[in-house]
């Protein structure tokens, strides 16, 4: 698979913020990610390519320069929120923007943790473009998100780097840890774990400045977002089989292998092993005619509470795999999902409701009733890559043609999407 999508924004900046030149393999292909890397460039950092590889020539701590122009984040929400977290402890002052979608997106939630570090942040409204004046050194704090996200997160503990004193982050609720990872493989002390906090079990992750950072190589694993796809496609096609090999097997990222097998599919990993901090290994799926759920599962399945903040891109795919498995699913508590690319609730069930299937639509996300013979349609992915993602699965398993209106939005996450399914394909 394409290097992981997550993890490729965080080696870039993180080696850009390095002293010396740090080698990075298996970069993501990703729209979203050569956002990051123009930006980088835009602040001063010289980035050579070669093919998948990039050379990154860290210019430390205090190396960046102001840009001559607004950074064009283009539709990529982690660029905008990371590099903000970065910007914020510069002195210089930085604008940035990006499409109509992501100019939609809130941005509140870095904005408020950012200045009560000491920088000053106008936008429009709480949305981008953002314009950040920036201060050196920042003043480190403790910060409890308000929603779970790890790119909130990650933007706080990037602003930790330049900040005098401690900065935690505590969350009630476990999210992706890509960016305490890399920030211990480039030689920074990170203290994570979980602890009592206002009375309640948090986790947190503590980081203090101003830090130093150290260059190093880093092997980016194959994405399991867009393995997602393959994985869901051989599951729900019967005597179907894949292998899927050096796939990133983070533990707060593979949430939908285990629910694929609590629905009754055969998902195994083997191999496993560690690379740069983070777990790699081999998985392999093999298509069944009739799903085994354990006889404890209850029906309709439910996704809810906790599990969401980790299954949040692949919640469009487990409402189409619901179409297929006796009871269907329930989605809860998932109220981002209104503010991604697209509105995904509304995306998705309007694209499961053409496609046959009966689906309830709630304000924190949506009921499947349960299996359904999908029928031909035609989906707006209302230039949603995971919900383009998602429907050509379903239409791999429909009856007649679909066709997917705007569908080469999947360059965002996996420009190589189409040709690659189709090649697995027989």
């Amino acid at each position: 698979m394409p290097g992981d999508k997550s993890i490729s924004h965080r080696a870039a900046i993180i080696a850009a913020m390095a002293e010396g030149s740090s080698r990075i393999t298996n970069f993501s292909t990703s729209e979203d990610c050569a956002a990051t890397v123009a930006c980088l460039e835009q602040l001063g950092v010289s980035i050579e390519r070669n093919g998948g590889d990039l050379w990154i020539h860290g210019v430390g701590s205090n190396g960046l320069r102001a840009a001559a122009a607004p950074l064009d984040c283009r539709n990529s929400g982690t660029t905008m929120r990371l590099l903000a977290g970065i910007l914020a402890g510069q002195n210089f002052k930085t604008e940035l923007t990006g499409d109509a979608s992501l100019r939609s997106r809130p941005m509140q939630r870095i904005i408020e943790p950012l200045e009560m570090m000491g920088a000053r942040i106008s936008s429009h409204d709480g949305n981008a473009p953002l314009a950040i004046a920036g201060r050196k050194p920042l003043q480190g704090m403790t910060y409890k998100l308000l929603v779970a996200s790890a790119q909130v997160k990650s933007c706080v503990l990037l602003a930790g780097l330049n900040a005098d004193g401690r900065t935690e982050v505590i969350e009630n609720e476990p999210t992706r840890d890509h960016t305490e990872r890399m920030l211990r493989w480039f030689g920074v002390p990170i203290d994570t774990g979980e602890a009592e906090r206002e009375g309640e079990a948090a986790h947190f992750a503590t980081v203090s400045g101003p830090a130093r950072l150290v260059a190093r190589e880093v092997s980016i694993p194959g994405d399991i977002s867009s393995a997602a796809y393959f994985i869901a496609a051989a599951a729900l096609m019967p005597n179907s089989s894949i292998e899927i090999d050096r796939v990133g097997l983070n533990p707060t990222r593979t949430s939908f292998l285990n629910r694929l097998r609590t629905l009754g599919f055969e998902a195994t990993v083997t191999e496993a092993r560690e690379q740069n901090n983070e777990p790699i290994g081999l998985v392999s799926i093999h298509g069944a005619k009739e799903p085994r759920p354990p006889a404890n599962v209850q029906r309709p399945f439910l996704i809810d509470g906790l599990a969401i903040p980790q299954l949040i891109d692949e919640l469009p795919l487990l409402a189409v795999i619901g179409s297929q498995i006796e009871g269907g699913v329930e989605i809860r508590d998932a109220a981002e999902l209104r503010v991604k690319e697209s509105d995904r609730i509304v995306t998705t069930t309007a694209g499961l409701r053409a496609m046959g299937v009966e689906v309830e639509e709630f304000d924190d996300g949506l009921g499947v009733a349960g299996r359904a013979r999908l029928r031909r349609a035609e989906i707006d992915s209302r230039g949603d890559h995971r919900i383009a993602m998602a429907f050509s699965v379903a239409g791999l398993i429909a009856e007649g043609k679909t066709e997917i209106k705007g569908a080469d939005c999947v360059a965002v996450s996996f420009p190589g999407f189409f040709g690659l399914l189709n090649s697995v394909i027989e």
